[in-house]
C-alpha cells in the first residue's frame, strides 16, 4: 500500500446543482432480423422473466456459420509482459508532451515507480452539510461529516478501492449503429454512462493516420473516430463530477501507442487520465474513488496489446493489471471463470494480485462476404441476439450473467470487477438486470431507471457549481 500522511482540517469544496440530463436513447429498426427473447426455464415462479420478446433487426444479410471459429490470441503478434523476471525493459525516461509528469522505466517483472508533489484530498461530504467552526484536531470531540454525495451512483464506493468493485462493461461501446449486424449495443455512449456502465471497450483500427471505431474492418461497421468518441465522454464526465470511468481499448491493428496521443489530446481527455504512482499497480493498490475524484483523475485507461508506460505513461497495459475470462465464446458454457489472458499466469498470484474482466458475451458466426455483398470467404463473430436475454440475465440459472458471477465468486473467493457484456439494456427478467448483478456483488441496490430513459442520469452543470463543505482528511505523499 502507498504511504499516506494524515492532515485534518476544514475547507470550501466544489459541488453542484443536479439536474436531470437530456440524453435520448436510441433504438434498431428493420429488415432482416435475428429476435432477442427471454428463455429463462427452470426458474421458480418468484423468479419468472417479466421480459417482453424484443427484435434487434438488421439490414445484412446473416448467413450463419455452424462450425464455431477457433480461438484467437495464438499469434507471435500476442505479447504479454512477463510477472517473473523474464522479460526486462531498457531504462528510460520520457515524457509525452503536454504531460507536466515524467515516467522513469524499469524491468517489467517489478513495479515502476512515480515521484510526485504531495496531494491535498478532500473528502466528500455533500451539499447537506454547514460549515464547521473551529480546527478539527486529534482532540476534537465533534463528529466527523457524514458523506451524502454518491460516487458512481452510490454513497458506499467513495471510500471504496477502485480495485474493489464490481462495474458492467460496454463491449464495443461505440459500436452501435442503427440495423448495423457488427453493432454490439443499442444504446449510444450517453445512454450507456447514464446507466450506469462504468467500463467503455471497444475495438480500434488506424486507418489514414486516424484511429476509428471498426468492428473487424471499417467497411463492415465504422462507428466513427475515436476522437469523437472521447469527446463524448469528456463531455459527460464535464457534467459528472462524481463519476470515476474506465477505457479499455482494443488495439486491433497493434499500432504504435503513440499513435494514440493525438485523440487523447485533442478531445480534451488527458487532463482526466489517472498516472498511478506505480506500474503495475496491483489490486489492493487503487486509490478509492473519492480519491481519484478529489484529485481530478477520473478515467483510467488501459490498452490490451502494446502499451508502453515509458513512452505513454497514462494508456496503462490491460494483462498486467487485470485477468479476462475467454472471449467471445461461440458456446453458451459459462460454468466456470477459467482466466485466458494473460496465459501461463500463476494462479494465486492472479486471484490476489490482479483485477479480473468477466466476458459474459454470446457470439454466433456468420459469413463476411454475404454480410458485406462481396465474395470474401472469411467470417466474423456477432453477437447472439436471439439469446441476449439470458445472456444478461440476473437469475440463478445457468447461462445467465447471475449464476456466472456467482461462480466466479466462488472460483477467485471475491467478486469480479467488471462484467463485460453485449446489449447491455436486455436482460432476464427485465431491463437491468446487468447491473443489478453488479450491484449485489457490491453490496449495493442498483437504483436508476433503465435503459436509455432521460431522467436516468443526474446531470451537472458546472455553471450551477455552489459552495459546499468538505473536510481534508490526507495529504498524499507517493515516494519511489
Amino acid at each position: 500500500m502507498l504511504p499516506h500522511t494524515l492532515l485534518v482540517f476544514c475547507l470550501t469544496a466544489i459541488a453542484a446543482r443536479a439536474q436531470s440530463s437530456t440524453e435520448s436513447s436510441s433504438a434498431a429498426a428493420s429488415d432482416s432480423s435475428l429476435a432477442a427473447s427471454s428463455s429463462s426455464s427452470g426458474s421458480s415462479s418468484s423468479n419468472d422473466s417479466t421480459q417482453t420478446e424484443s427484435v434487434l433487426t438488421f439490414s445484412q444479410t446473416l448467413v450463419t456459420i455452424s462450425t464455431p471459429l477457433p480461438e484467437s490470441f495464438t499469434g507471435t503478434q500476442y505479447t504479454y509482459a512477463s510477472f517473473n523476471g523474464q522479460t526486462t525493459r531498457n531504462t528510460s525516461t520520457a515524457t509525452v508532451e503536454s504531460q507536466n509528469e515524467t515516467s522513469s522505466a524499469s524491468s517489467t517483472n517489478t513495479q515502476i515507480t512515480r515521484t510526485s508533489t504531495s496531494e491535498s484530498l478532500t473528502a466528500i461530504v455533500g451539499g447537506g452539510q454547514t460549515s464547521s467552526t473551529g480546527t478539527a484536531s486529534s482532540t476534537s470531540t465533534a463528529p466527523p461529516p457524514v458523506n451524502t454525495q454518491p460516487c458512481n451512483g452510490h454513497v458506499e464506493f467513495c471510500n471504496r478501492s477502485y480495485g474493489n468493485i464490481t462495474q458492467v462493461c460496454a463491449h464495443n461501446s461505440a459500436f452501435a449503429v442503427k440495423n448495423n449486424a457488427g453493432s454490439n449495443q443499442q444504446l449510444g455512449i450517453e445512454d450507456q454512462l447514464n446507466d450506469g456502465i462504468g467500463m467503455l471497450q471497444g475495438e480500434t483500427h488506424y486507418v489514414n493516420n486516424t484511429i476509428y471505431n471498426c468492428h473487424t474492418s471499417c467497411d463492415l461497421l465504422n462507428a466513427g473516430t475515436w476522437q469523437s468518441e472521447l469527446e463524448t465522454v469528456v463531455s459527460w464526465l464535464d457534467r459528472h463530477p462524481y463519476e470515476v470511468l474506465t477505457m479499455l481499448i482494443v488495439n486491433s491493428d497493434f499500432t504504435d501507442v503513440e499513435n494514440y496521443i493525438p485523440a487523447i489530446q485533442n478531445s480534451g481527455i488527458e487532463r482526466y487520465l489517472y498516472i498511478p504512482p506505480v506500474t503495475p499497480m496491483y489490486r489492493e493498490q487503487w486509490p478509492t474513488l473519492g480519491e481519484l475524484i478529489l484529485q481530478g483523475k477520473r478515467m483510467i485507461m488501459f490498452m490490451d496489446y502494446d502499451a508502453d508506460v515509458a513512452r505513454v505513461p497514462y494508456i496503462l497495459d490491460e494483462f498486467t493489471h487485470m485477468t479476462e475470462t475467454a472471449f467471445s465464446p461461440q458456446v453458451a458454457d459459462f460454468r466456470n471463470c477459467s482466466i485466458q489472458r494473460p496465459p501461463n499466469l500463476n494462479q494465486t498470484f492472479a486471484r490476489t494480485s490482479l483485477m479480473n474482466l468477466v466476458n459474459q458475451n454470446l457470439n454466433t458466426a456468420v459469413d463476411l462476404g454475404a454480410l458485406l455483398g462481396t465474395d470474401s470467404t472469411d467470417a466474423i463473430l456477432i453477437p447472439n441476439t436471439a439469446d441476449i436475454n439470458t445472456t444478461n440475465g440476473r437469475l440463478d440459472i445457468e447461462g445467465q450473467l447471475g449464476n456466472r458471477a456467482d461462480l466466479c465468486v466462488e472460483e477467485w473467493d471475491r467478486a469480479p470487477n467488471w462484467l463485460l457484456v453485449d446489449y447491455y439494456n436486455f436482460g432476464d427478467p427485465g431491463p437491468g438486470s446487468v447491473f443489478e448483478v453488479a450491484a449485489r456483488m457490491n453490496g449495493v441496490t442498483y437504483n436508476r431507471k433503465c435503459c436509455g430513459v432521460a431522467s436516468a442520469g443526474t446531470t451537472y452543470r458546472p455553471s450551477y457549481f455552489a459552495a459546499v463543505v468538505a473536510l481534508v482528511i490526507a495529504a498524499v505523499s507517493i515516494m519511489g
